[in-house]
């Protein structure tokens, strides 16, 4: 009995809303952290599913969208608005140190899958009929984002102060610009639009727009506040890195996808060695100024293909997804605060953003479908799967934020940007193309995991 009395005493202490006993003087000893990292991971992936579970019987969303709203839930909006005492004692400042180093391991992994899976054959077969929605998905985000920049800048807490209208304005067009080029693609996928013209057309486009917003990410972040050596080091060590492995890596790398072939299995020497190269992928890239995800993502896709990828997918990504990203959606969700988005003037700006979003992407990649000489149907169908944004978009706003580009507000205001365009994806996709495709016969039923409400 006295190890479950001291036990019971330990969590009771830790969910006091005054912390710790031992935190009398703020000071969170490791055995503090690890208590409370614990407890968080285990809040986090239940939340997750109940969230990600109800979103797919009464939205019919893929489990993502509703991870997305759990780190919402879990954060001051929601939680932190009507118990914070509680939040606090979950999620106390003084351990999110260590939930951030979690959720950036999360997403790294995460965009090393993507660039696993990334087909390079879409931007092949479709890359001329793409150009036009492609950059029409490009052009317009920024020209507009142009147009409400200096107005945001106005604006005290938007922005960090002295940022320069032209890193405020690509910064901006880059958040619109985006896709969500893993979730278009999982959403394609349900769909059965895999091997349709319209599926191929829209992920090359999408793939497109992802490329030159992180580019232009890049850019922002080599620029803004560091000196010209830095941003020197920075641009140019990203550039001979990507040229490097995108002219070398493939065949550097492709003794791992001989030795899988030849084994029938992936061994743990070659997992290890595959994790190894993620990580110094990773730091490279944020050693030099960028971000550890542009590493992640970039040995993804230089990784063989075949079934070095089934393996190593079936190895880690379960991992990745369910226990490690949910920490990045959470961190996300702390670090959103609804409420101070508190007058009718900021809900007025958080809705030019978004009607400015959805017009730069739905209505511009769906007026150069139809330029192109695509139907009414299939040109909306376009525009609203490259409308959707998810998880890249969370990604993006994060870093604008860690890097002090923007302020908790704005990034209040385009996670909601985010969750809505996401939202709203499939179901006008099924409204303005899918129902109507099924009915004729154009394409097979709905996945069974998004076909129950």
């Amino acid at each position: 009995m006295s190890m479950l009395s001291e036990a019971w005493f330990i969590l009771t202490d830790v969910l006091s809303p005054h912390g710790p006993a031992v935190n009398a003087v703020k000071s969170y000893a490791p055995s503090d952290c690890s208590i409370h990292f614990f407890l968080q991971l285990a809040v986090i992936i239940l939340t997750c599913r109940v969230v990600g579970w109800l979103g797919q019987r009464l939205l019919k969303q893929p489990q993502v969208v509703g991870e997305m709203i759990a780190g919402v839930v879990l954060g001051p909006s929601l939680l932190g608005l009507f118990f914070p005492e509680l939040q606090n004692a979950i999620f106390p400042k003084e351990t999110r140190n260590v939930l951030y180093v979690g959720a950036q391991l999360g997403v790294g992994l995460y965009m090393f899958m993507v660039g696993l899976t990334l087909r390079l054959d879409h931007f092949q077969s479709k890359a001329k009929s793409a150009a036009a929605v492609s950059a029409a998905g490009i052009v317009a985000p920024f020209a507009l984002a142009a147009l409400i920049t200096p107005m945001l800048i106005g604006i005290p807490g938007l922005f960090t102060p002295g940022i320069s209208q032209v890193n405020g304005t690509l910064f901006i067009g880059a958040c619109i610009a985006l896709t969500a080029f893993p979730m278009l693609a999982r959403i394609i996928n349900e769909n059965g639009l895999a091997n349709s013209a319209l599926g191929t057309l829209t992920l090359t486009a999408g793939a497109f727009d992802d490329a030159a917003s992180w580019c232009v990410l890049a850019i922002v972040l080599a620029t803004f506040g560091a000196g010209a050596g830095v941003a020197v080091i920075a641009i140019g060590g990203a550039v001979l890195y990507t040229g490097f492995m995108l002219l070398f890596g493939r065949k550097l790398l492709a003794p791992l996808g001989r030795a899988v072939e030849e084994r029938g299995e992936m061994s743990t020497q070659i997992l290890a060695i595959t994790l190894l190269l993620f990580c110094l992928s990773a730091f490279l890239m944020d050693a030099i100024g960028i971000h550890a995800i542009f590493g992640g993502f970039l040995i993804g896709v230089c990784m063989p293909r075949g079934r070095f990828v089934e393996e190593l997918k079936q190895k880690v990504e379960p991992i990745a997804v369910v226990l490690l990203l949910p920490m990045f959606f959470t961190y996300s969700g702390l670090n959103t605060r609804m409420d101070m988005v508190n007058s009718a003037y900021l809900l007025l700006i958080a809705a030019v953003i978004l009607a400015v979003s959805i017009l730069a992407k739905f209505g511009a990649c769906y007026a150069a479908a139809r330029l192109t000489g695509e139907d009414n149907r299939t040109a909306l169908g376009i525009g609203a799967l490259m409308n959707s944004r998810g998880l890249m978009e969370l990604i993006i706003i994060n870093i604008g934020l860690q890097k002090g580009i923007i302020g908790p507000t704005l990034f209040s205001m385009l996670v909601l940007m985010a969750i809505i365009t996401t939202v709203m994806a499939t179901p006008l996709f099924e409204a303005v193309y899918g129902r109507k495709a099924r009915q004729t016969g154009e394409l097979g039923a709905r996945n069974a995991e998004l076909a129950t409400v």
